[in-house]
């Protein structure tokens, strides 16, 4: 196998080729990580969730780490780490631009509420949505690659 180290170029490729990532929170010196699907655009990430533990715990810590990875041919792949920091883009007027550009960007993938509007259990009817909207501002990002010898680049 050879690996190398990916461009800032070439990880934000990968951040906007693909959807799914599994995001890494802390809260009182214990981890918790969890898929969740995003949109990236302009070196953020946009989701669309439930109120939950993760929430919760980025209320409480908005530093979060977020792995992305790629299946290559072969025993390949690529892997992303983005450190970042969680923003909420609540329901009022001074984040509605925030939150319009968070729908614009997930909307553009087919089923894109589903995954964050989705709970095991059914939640009690209330008479607003209880989804909300993150960002994630990346502050750091780093990304490796690994291919079989005499695989083409």
């Amino acid at each position: 196998m050879l690996i190398r180290t990916l461009s800032t170029l070439e990880c934000t490729k990968v951040l906007a080729a693909n959807r799914l990532a599994h995001l890494a929170c802390c809260k009182d010196g214990r981890p918790y990580v969890v898929p969740i699907y995003y949109a990236y655009a302009d070196y953020h990430l946009y989701v669309f969730s439930m109120p939950g533990k993760k929430i919760n715990w980025m209320r409480d810590n908005p530093m979060i780490s977020l792995q992305v990875d790629e299946r290559g041919k072969g025993r390949g792949w690529r892997s992303i780490i983005v450190d970042g920091r969680y923003v909420e883009l609540p329901d009022q007027i001074r984040y509605k631009q925030e939150r319009d550009r968070a729908w614009r960007e997930l909307s553009k993938h087919f089923d894109w509420w589903e995954p964050g509007a989705l709970k095991p259990v059914t939640p009690v009817l209330a008479s607003h949505s209880p989804h909300l909207f993150f960002r994630i501002i990346i502050e750091q990002l780093s990304g490796r690659e690994a291919k079989e010898n005499g695989a083409p680049s």
